[in-house]
């Protein structure tokens, strides 16, 4: 992480002004996925706050509830598309592995590719942008960009592209790559580019700490760190908890949470679990269910977390140093989760075929004080705290310019 040096004696001369960044104009187009606006937002909010120009390009109805009132936006996403965004997500969290997989890139990533490519090639020539900021997932804005002969940088949300999930399978990471070529070539770049990766500039929205070995990475990777959500009050009975070692359950599917909570029924530990009321029937006196909880605020009594494995629950929970228990289903869960395992700051479990006695083999493994995996994660939350993502983001931009 790059460090800014002071030179007090030089700074204190009144005959030296420090230099006024110019104003310059950066556009972020973004997919119709809050996960992947929310840490652009901080850093527009940042680039705004020194006094540059700010547009968005997207799914409207998506960006007016997640940014600010007042923020500049240019739709981009054609109607045909956008009516059909509600059945594409309940499909993508119906599927598993491989059928996930090319369903996200056959009937999403590369149809909302072409569906935004008139609203970002009309958002770039009407705001006249100097920067575009891509996400990952948003094809069209690197195109339009290199068409238009602008610098442009990726926003990774998730870390889970930089280790290559998918060397494994080199046939299946193959077809992802013709997928790409594709659309280029359909819109007239024959020069191609993994449009995942911008040659000027990767924000990526994790540590190394995570991820592991990043020195291999080119010098425009810049590792900036997870921009951590904001607290959101909701009413939680803090009495409920005792002073036993706290555990929070974020997942998903009635099998699961039954084994989870089966798995802790006999423990002397205290877990709440984040279900609509009935999904885990019978609690036992030491689980608690709530449709809703102050999440930021709670984990700071926590001592583990069971989750699948998103990126953003990740990183809140080792932000606060604790060790966790993971069973990924989908998209870039199953990375993470691996990350994590490697890191040493968790255990991978089963989705599939959870049970109980083993989720409560690794809970109760990772949960002692002394437990290497508690090291771990003290080790990637120190990591965490001292970076300032929406300010490194923002250095790194106006290096572009």
């Amino acid at each position: 992480m790059s460090r800014r040096i002071q030179v007090p004696s030089l700074l204190d001369d009144p005959g030296i002004r420090r230099a006024k960044t110019p104003e310059r104009r950066f556009l972020f187009a973004v997919p119709p996925l809050a996960g992947h606006v929310e840490p652009l937002a901080a850093v527009a909010a940042e680039l705004a706050r020194r006094g540059h120009k700010v547009a968005w390009t997207g799914h409207r109805p998506t960006l007016e509830r997640l940014l600010r009132p007042g923020a500049r936006l240019f739709t981009a996403l054609e109607p045909d598309f956008e009516a059909r965004l509600p059945a594409l997500r309940d499909r993508l969290l119906e599927l598993r592995g491989f059928a996930a997989l090319r369903f996200r890139w056959e009937e999403f990533v590369v149809p909302l590719g072409h569906a935004m490519m008139p609203g970002v090639e009309k958002a770039v020539d009407r705001f006249r942008p100097d920067v575009v900021v891509a996400d990952q997932t948003v094809l069209a804005a690197p195109v339009v960009a290199r068409l238009r002969e602008l610098p442009w940088a990726t926003s990774a949300a998730t870390s889970a592209e930089f280790s290559r999930p998918l060397a494994h399978v080199p046939k299946v990471e193959e077809w992802v790559g013709e997928r790409i070529a594709d659309f280029q070539l359909h819109h007239g770049i024959d020069d191609l580019l993994d449009l995942r990766f911008s040659d000027h500039l990767v924000l990526v929205f994790s540590t190394g700490a995570l991820v592991g070995d990043v020195s291999f990475f080119p010098d425009h990777f810049a590792f900036v760190g997870p921009v951590l959500g904001r607290p959101a009050p909701s009413a939680f009975p803090w009495d409920w908890l005792d002073g036993r070692p706290a555990v929070l359950v974020s997942a998903e599917g009635e099998r699961f949470l039954r084994a989870a909570a089966e798995a802790v029924r006999d423990l002397d530990v205290q877990a709440i679990f984040v279900a609509p009321p009935g999904t885990v029937p019978d609690p036992s006196p030491n689980v608690l269910v709530r449709a809703q909880i102050p999440r930021i605020k709670l984990l700071e009594r926590l001592s583990a977390v069971i989750c699948h494995g998103s990126h953003e629950t990740v990183c809140e929970a080792l932000s606060h140093g604790l060790p966790l228990v993971l069973a990924p289903i989908r998209d870039d869960q199953p990375e993470i989760a691996r990350q994590v395992d490697a890191a040493g700051a968790g255990i991978k479990t089963r989705f599939a075929r959870a049970h109980p006695t083993e989720l409560r083999a690794a809970l109760m493994t990772v949960l002692p004080d002394d437990a290497p995996h508690r090291t771990a994660a003290a080790r990637i939350r120190d990591d965490i705290t001292t970076s300032n993502a929406p300010a490194e983001a923002a250095d790194q931009l106006e290096k572009l310019t």
